[in-house]
């Protein structure tokens, strides 16, 4: 059962990674047009790491406090508190109501210093980057700003033939990016915008 759930999560990226090694026929990226960005709220996620600061009663603020992998954080005076889904705000506002059984009218900042942030806010490289992997999404990212992370393109890339695929208003887009005429030769119109959510697939070149 694993494994079914398994290829029909990852068989809708390999198809694209097919299509887009067989020479892509998808629309282009504009540096200027395309979707327009949503408006962008950093969510916690797990793996992040924060301080907890409650002002007035330094005994109860707590640095680096971790996002297990479940999603929840533990301080000094509640347990299993949810903190993946929601930003620092909601966050803080949701540990002032739970200290408020213990602490008169309690005032929480989070302050988010680690960042791995949710799935749904990451943007991954896959294929032939010098190091594939995902990154948090920063406001006005962009793909010349994701490829530095990734450290380029490996000798065997076929940049010219990547795509990007965007979940956008309920609809997934598959759109051309020309990464070897961004890296190798400099053409910074093929600098695009990404968007949170953004996959980056990198094709192989067919010798």
């Amino acid at each position: 059962m694993f494994v079914k759930k398994v290829m029909l999560a990852v068989c809708p990226v390999l198809a694209v990674l097919v299509i887009s090694g067989c020479g892509s026929t998808h629309s282009e990226l504009s540096s200027t047009g395309g979707d327009v960005p949503p408006d962008y709220d950093y969510v916690i996620g797990p793996g992040d790491s924060m301080e907890i600061f409650v002002w007035g009663n330094e005994e109860l603020t707590v640095n680096n406090v971790q996002v297990r992998p479940d999603g929840k954080i533990t301080t000094r005076l509640v347990e299993n508190i949810q903190a993946s889904g929601k930003t620092p705000s909601q966050l803080a506002r949701d540990i002032e109501a739970a200290y408020s059984e213990y602490v008169k009218s309690a005032v929480v900042s989070v302050i988010v210093g680690g960042f791995q942030g949710v799935p749904s806010q990451q943007v991954r490289v896959i294929g032939e980057a010098a190091n594939p992997l995902k990154v948090p999404y920063s406001k006005h990212m962009t793909l010349l700003d994701l490829m530095v992370e990734v450290g380029g393109l490996t000798e065997f890339a076929d940049g010219n033939d990547a795509v990007l695929v965007r979940q956008f208003g309920g609809e997934q887009k598959t759109y051309n990016i020309r990464l070897a005429d961004l890296l190798e030769n400099g053409d910074i119109s093929a600098n695009v915008p990404l968007f949170p959510g953004d996959i980056v697939i990198i094709p192989e070149a067919w010798f």
